[in-house]
């Protein structure tokens, strides 16, 4: 008998990371680290289910759960080897789902919605074939890693073609790069020091941690107040010495004459990026910030919605850094077509990570990178946040200030049973605990 997907089944689980202002920023001040869970289930006789979610920071975080339930139909009763085989078909068939597709196109919670089912799939197939996904990813030929790709409003930047050719010409060297990766991880930064809400002393201390850890560059939430962001900058600064970059980022916080002065202002302690100066959706403001603020690079991509606006932000040449993120645009497809339109420009991947699990997820789509598409890690580092990986059953390992690679097979995205049923919202302990009863 032939086996199929038999249920999705979703979940809002939500991380109380406001009480110790972990994630503060600009424009987030008390986010609580949340994930629209969702869980593929099949009759396959391996018992195997793919997990995956979408990042959100609290309140909304059912109307994620929501859209992720809208997709069950289209995929309940699907044949599993056949759906596993085709994950591009797949994609599109979500992506460009004539009702559903009127909700973005492309973007918002329906897309990220995509992304939760779509990396699940991939969790799945991993799994099944017995390889963490980075080496799954690496181990496709070139032409089965093009057909994941939509090239549908691409081709003016990026053809099917030269896409072939990246992938080929990246094949040399792949054996050599693998073993380095095995042997030394690849290079990680860490934001774990300069969340916005941290006190001087908070941040003292865990600059230092993360220089004793052998983090080479740490990054710091600006833009609130600039005569805070200048005290801040001078501290870490003054601790990590003229050799460690540090980034800074404004959460989009900006208009673009001002973010051009504020970073202008910051200038003296050597800010390596600036990320998200202004509106994710402003492509001619960042690319005005970017003329403005040179030397300083910009940054920008865990908002950007899509690989079309990826697309133009290379065209216009509006960004320095990429950003990636597993969970906002559609999945590991819609990433490796991103990842292939950096490699085209010659822009350098830093993936965005700061989230529940976006470490795990993102850390396998940089290692594809590396290996099949861009060939290097020059300027290249993941982000490191360190909270909440002890919730996964696969979590990162990060030594020496590098993410080792993931050994087990999957997505890395499973979060443990236990701590599924303790974050529940609104009945698990973690939050009922915290509720005191009025009296009266």
């Amino acid at each position: 008998m032939t086996a199929s997907i038999v249920a999705i089944d979703t979940q809002d689980i939500r991380f109380p990371t406001s009480r110790e202002l972990d994630g503060s920023d600009a424009m987030n001040p008390d986010p609580d680290y949340s994930a629209a869970y969702v869980v593929v289930r099949t009759d396959a006789a391996d018992g195997l289910e793919g997990h995956g979610f979408a990042f959100t920071i609290g309140r909304g975080n059912d109307v994620q759960v929501a859209a992720i339930r809208t997709l069950a139909p289209a995929l309940v009763g699907r044949p599993l080897d056949d759906t596993l085989a085709d994950l591009g078909g797949l994609w599109r068939s979500l992506v460009h789902d004539s009702q559903l597709r009127w909700l973005g196109p492309e973007k918002g919670v329906v897309h990220m919605a995509i992304s939760a089912v779509v990396n699940a799939l991939w969790d799945l197939r991993a799994k099944r074939e017995g390889k963490p996904l980075w080496r799954l990813l690496a181990d496709l030929e070139p032409e089965e890693v093009v057909d994941l790709v939509d090239f549908r409003y691409l081709s003016d930047a990026l053809t099917r073609a030269e896409a072939l050719d990246i992938l080929r010409s990246a094949r040399e060297g792949r054996a050599g790069r693998e073993r380095r990766l095995l042997a030394e991880g690849y290079p990680a930064y860490t934001t774990s020091p300069g969340w916005l809400g941290y006190d001087d002393a908070k941040l003292t201390r865990l600059v230092r941690e993360a220089l004793a850890a052998g983090f080479t560059q740490i990054k710091l939430k600006v833009g609130a107040d600039l005569d805070d962001d200048l005290r801040r900058l001078r501290v870490a600064r003054e601790i990590a010495g003229p050799d460690v970059r540090i980034a800074v980022d404004a959460n989009q916080r900006w208009d673009v004459a001002e973010a051009i002065d504020w970073t202008r202002a910051l200038a003296p302690y050597d800010p390596w990026w600036i990320e998200e100066p202004t509106s994710p959706d402003d492509v001619l403001g960042h690319a005005a910030i970017r003329r403005g603020v040179a030397p300083v690079r910009v940054a920008s991509g865990e908002h950007i919605h899509n690989r079309v606006m990826f697309k133009q932000f290379l065209q216009a040449d509006a960004i320095d850094v990429v950003q990636i993120d597993a969970a906002r645009v559609a999945g590991v497809n819609e990433n490796v077509a991103i990842l292939l339109l950096a490699a085209k420009f010659g822009r350098p991947v830093c993936p965005h990570a700061g989230g529940v699990g976006l470490c795990e997820l993102v850390q396998h789509l940089a290692m594809f990178d590396y290996l099949a598409v861009s060939g290097t890690w020059d300027d290249r580092v993941i982000e490191y946040v360190d909270h909440l990986h002890e919730h996964f059953v696969d979590p990162v390992r990060v030594r020496g200030g590098r993410y080792l690679a993931p050994e087990r097979p999957g997505f890395s995205a499973q979060i443990r049973t236990a701590s599924r049923a303790a974050h529940r919202y609104p009945d698990g302990v973690a939050w009922v605990a915290d509720r005191v009863p009025t009296s009266g």
